[in-house]
């Protein structure tokens, strides 16, 4: 799942920071956070590993590995986004949006630094809003090639998204409510 899924998946204040700051954490880091922080960041490993290992992403990651391999993941996680932003009307998805990056904001002095400074741009661009869109996924997916060391960044993998929309839908369908489940259990 990328950053509209962790946010959305998120039942407190300190579990929505924790959640969002996980990937900028080194392991052996987190107990320098409070404790509602260091649950947010177990919350998104959890999220990461439920979703690697569910049978619906599975499949899903079929349709973009002939172009980038392992990094199949990354770019289902992207997909993922859009269809969790459809959950939701226009309105709402932007409150929610607006209320993460209030609550980050409200919790800098635990955001990385290099955290802080993507947080500056995924507000100005509205990432969260911006997954609703068509545009806001090619957006991401680029970004996902641009970090990317081994892949080209002209690979056509937005085309693969547009182009297998509606069987993404499904796996969606499969997975979503399976994810929203065992979070709601184990962290809710």
């Amino acid at each position: 799942m990328n950053y509209l899924a962790h946010s959305i998946l998120s039942f407190t204040d300190g579990q929505l920071v924790g959640n969002m700051i996980a990937d900028f954490i080194k392991n052996n880091e987190r107990e320098h956070f409070p404790m509602e922080i260091q649950e947010g960041i177990r919350l998104h490993r959890f999220i990461d590993t439920f979703t690697d290992t569910h049978p619906a992403i599975s499949e899903a990651k079929k349709l973009f590995s002939p172009l980038v391999r392992l990094y199949s993941g990354a770019f289902v996680d992207v997909a993922l986004d859009y269809f969790v932003a459809h959950y939701y009307s226009a309105d709402q998805l932007r409150a929610h949006a607006l209320r993460t990056y209030d609550i980050l904001w409200q919790n800098e002095q635990w955001l990385p630094e290099h955290y802080k400074t993507m947080l500056v741009r995924m507000e100005e661009g509205d990432w969260l809003s911006n997954y609703r869109t068509d545009q806001g996924i090619k957006f991401s997916m680029q970004n996902v090639l641009n970090k990317a060391k081994y892949l080209d960044r002209d690979i056509p993998v937005f085309n693969i998204f547009l182009e297998n929309k509606d069987i993404l839908q499904a796996f969606f369908e499969q997975f979503f409510p399976d994810i929203q489940k065992v979070t709601r259990i184990n962290f809710g």
